[in-house]
């Protein structure tokens, strides 16, 4: 073999290597935004014909409350459980907290790099709507945060009775390099007549 038939051939060999990568990553997208769509029509069924729907038939979660930051032009379509596989889709639900919408303290978490990556945006008085498995919309503004330990034991706040309120949850700090950590932050949200 030449010196120029091995150049070639290592050019061919580096390309492939490299159109693959691509298409590997190109397929983590697009198999994203098929699980979004999914998710969103599963929502829409569920509103319709009152009816828990799964986004596909394997899956082990489904749609149970779409949260909206009219601020940030933004919608977000919550499941069932915030275990890894649900927040891999989107934001979970906490199982164990009040419904969305619901009165108590209603705790959605998300990955900060994902379905949360507004959260370090919200400021107090900003709105946040929740829309429940019903089709109701419920009425929230911000109140505040705050950084916890997840190693140490701690609950969300109560509300006073009946009321409701939201708690967000994403992995702190925001920008961090490192996926995972013990330190949480966290957005409250109570609900407010407009």
């Amino acid at each position: 073999m030449t010196r120029r038939h091995l150049l070639a051939t290592t050019a061919l060999i580096i390309g492939t290597l490299g159109l693959w990568q691509l298409a590997s990553g190109g397929w983590i997208y697009a198999k994203a935004a098929l699980a979004k769509n999914l998710i969103t029509e599963a929502w829409t069924e569920t509103l319709s014909t009152g009816i828990r729907v799964k986004p596909w038939p394997w899956a082990d979660t489904w749609p149970v409350a779409k949260l909206r930051f009219p601020t940030h032009k933004r919608d977000i379509t919550v499941l069932a459980g915030a275990q890894g596989t649900t927040l891999a889709f989107g934001a979970g639900h906490l199982d164990g907290t009040a419904k969305p919408g619901a009165l108590g303290n209603s705790v959605i978490a998300g990955h900060r790099d994902t379905s949360f990556t507004l959260l370090g945006d919200l400021k107090p008085g900003d709105p946040v709507s929740v829309q429940n498995d019903e089709g109701f919309w419920y009425s929230y503004r911000v109140t505040g945060s705050s950084v916890v330990d997840s190693r140490k034991n701690w609950y969300p706040p109560e509300p006073a009775a009946n009321e409701s309120m939201l708690t967000l949850v994403t992995c702190w700090p925001l920008d961090a390099i490192t996926p995972g950590g013990p330190m949480r932050y966290l957005i409250f949200a109570e609900e407010r007549e407009w």
